[in-house]
């Protein structure tokens, strides 16, 4: 089992010392970080009211900070080799430097909820590959408001601060993203997925057994532009299902309302993309309800097949897929042991997660890069990853 990179004592003190380099000290510095995610299974369902199972990844963004005295927050990215600075009482969004967006979200619905915040000089670094659905921007809203809470001793209920997080990202970077990504980077556990009623916001930790089965995160190196892809377009989509549904189905206010049989019976109603677009939702949350039966049975095998099963619903009902992720995944499916392989994040590139075998992973190291710089002519990035904690202070 690979080591964590969440906590090491090196990564660290590089941003300790970036830190005294572009503010003069580290006196005072408190270290906090952000776990990014990868969905097991049930995608597209968030934003729908429906059944997620994630699990927090070890993975994260740290921010070194200390608090200036002042209503600026200067920032440095290690990841960008970029500054950036903004006003606490002048937010607007910042097209030349667009990773602070995210961080300048969060300060303004934390002040909206009624927080007290200060200005502090921060150094960002992640080990969330951006761009590749492994919510890198999650990770960074909820590092900038683990920076606040902790340096200012701020009380937020975690439920709230996943919501506020979201918020950011909903209308201040202009994302509609569901809840998911910002709920499991903050209630995130080591050794468990977690289940997430995208409705309720009720959770459940669900024991998941990194001896029997690794979880390995594939990166196409096909970066997507959430804001500007087909994200907003399917969420409108499922929308207008969900209204012309209603007129049969009393009471339907979410595709999570209704059921596979509901589903099948009022098909017709439903004009061509919109059917296939609820058709993936339907079944999707009742595989991820499924999935956790598998898992609690020890059952790889089954939960695998409904991993499979996920990714082909993603390509061709709900259409978010891509040549490179339908060729990961088919070269992951094709190695003896691994259980499943689907794409994972929002799609149209990034990365797939798959399901494996212990004893598989070197041959499926080794096979899935041949196949797939063979067939695409890139790079396969592939990581073990592990069910990590969720956000808070480190140092």
């Amino acid at each position: 089992m690979p080591s964590r990179p969440t906590q090491t004592t090196e990564r660290f003190q590089r941003l300790t010392a970036e830190f005294a380099k572009s503010f003069g000290d580290a006196r005072g510095l408190i270290i906090v970080r952000a776990p990014g995610r990868v969905n097991l299974i049930g995608e597209h369902t968030d934003y729908n009211g429906g059944f997620v199972l994630p699990i927090a990844i070890d993975r994260d963004i740290a921010i070194a900070c200390r608090p200036n005295g002042t209503r600026r927050v200067n920032l440095s990215s290690m990841d960008f080799n970029d500054r950036a600075s903004f006003s606490l009482d002048a937010l607007a969004r910042d097209e030349q430097h667009k990773w602070v967006n995210y961080v300048q979200g969060v300060a303004q619905f934390l002040q909206e909820a009624g927080a007290r915040l200060a200005g502090f000089d921060g150094v960002i670094q992640g080990n969330v590959p951006i761009g590749s659905g492994v919510s890198s921007s999650a990770a960074m809203e909820v590092a900038s408001a683990m920076a606040w809470t902790h340096l200012l001793g701020l009380t937020f209920d975690k439920k709230a601060l996943a919501l506020l997080c979201q918020k950011a990202e909903n209308k201040f970077v202009g994302v509609n993203c569901g809840i998911m990504d910002q709920f499991v980077s903050v209630f995130g556990a080591a050794g468990h997925a977690v289940l997430i009623d995208c409705r309720s916001l009720q959770h459940e930790l669900v024991p998941f057994d990194a001896s029997r089965a690794v979880v390995l995160v594939c990166n196409t190196g096909v970066k997507r532009e959430l804001a500007t892809s087909a994200y907003n377009e399917r969420r409108a989509q499922c929308e207008e299902a969900v209204r012309r549904l209603s007129r049969r189905y009393a009471g339907i206010s979410a595709l999570r309302d209704v059921s596979v049989a509901q589903f099948q019976a009022a098909a017709d109603d439903l004009p061509q993309p919109v059917r296939r677009r609820a058709r993936h939702v339907v079944t999707e949350n009742q595989r991820a309800l499924d999935s956790v039966q598998a898992l609690r049975q020890g059952n790889l095998a089954e939960f695998g097949r409904l991993m499979n099963e996920s990714h082909e619903s993603l390509r061709h009902d709900y259409e978010v897929t891509c040549r490179e992720l339908d060729v990961m995944v088919d070269l992951a499916r094709s190695v003896r042991g691994t259980y499943g392989s689907r794409m994972t994040g929002a799609g149209f590139g990034g990365c797939t997660v798959s399901l494996v075998s212990p004893d598989a992973v070197d041959e499926f190291r080794q096979r899935v890069a041949a196949g797939y710089r063979e067939a695409i002519g890139l790079a396969a990035d592939i990581s073990v990853v592990v069910p990590a904690d969720g956000a808070g202070r480190v140092a």
